[in-house]
């Protein structure tokens, strides 16, 4: 067994279920979608970002092209949040609760590939 590719696993697939646990719930309601969940997700996915640069296959940067969809998809989100509390002062609207949570759910979609394409990897090794 390979602790790099465990590890390796273990973010990519941690980020896929922290972000579906943020996506899941009433799209416009604030109180389905918590910020330190979000902030999970954030920083999750940057690890999970990290750990794939240095990969020099195909395969790596199909993977790191995906990871960087997710964390611009989230950063994205994060930008829009702190908007709506700290800059417009509006607070979570359900206009602005949807669109955070739009942009997670294309993170999440970015996850899901990743994870695909992982499996799809670990199938294809040869012993």
């Amino acid at each position: 067994m390979n602790p790099e590719k465990v590890v390796f696993g273990f973010f990519i697939v941690l980020s896929l279920t922290l972000n579906f646990g943020f996506f899941v719930g009433e799209m416009d309601n604030p109180a389905h979608h918590h910020v330190y969940e979000l902030f999970a997700v954030v920083v999750v996915n940057l690890i999970a970002t990290v750990l794939k640069f240095g990969d020099r296959t195909q395969m790596g940067a199909v993977l790191l092209a995906t990871s960087l969809v997710a964390v611009l998809q989230l950063l994205a989100a994060v930008l829009v949040w702190a908007w709506a509390e700290h800059i417009a002062g509006t607070g979570l609207t359900p206009v602005a609760t949807a669109s955070i949570v739009s942009l997670s759910g294309g993170a999440m979609l970015a996850n899901v590939i990743s994870v695909v394409l992982l499996v799809i990897e670990t199938v294809m090794l040869r012993r």
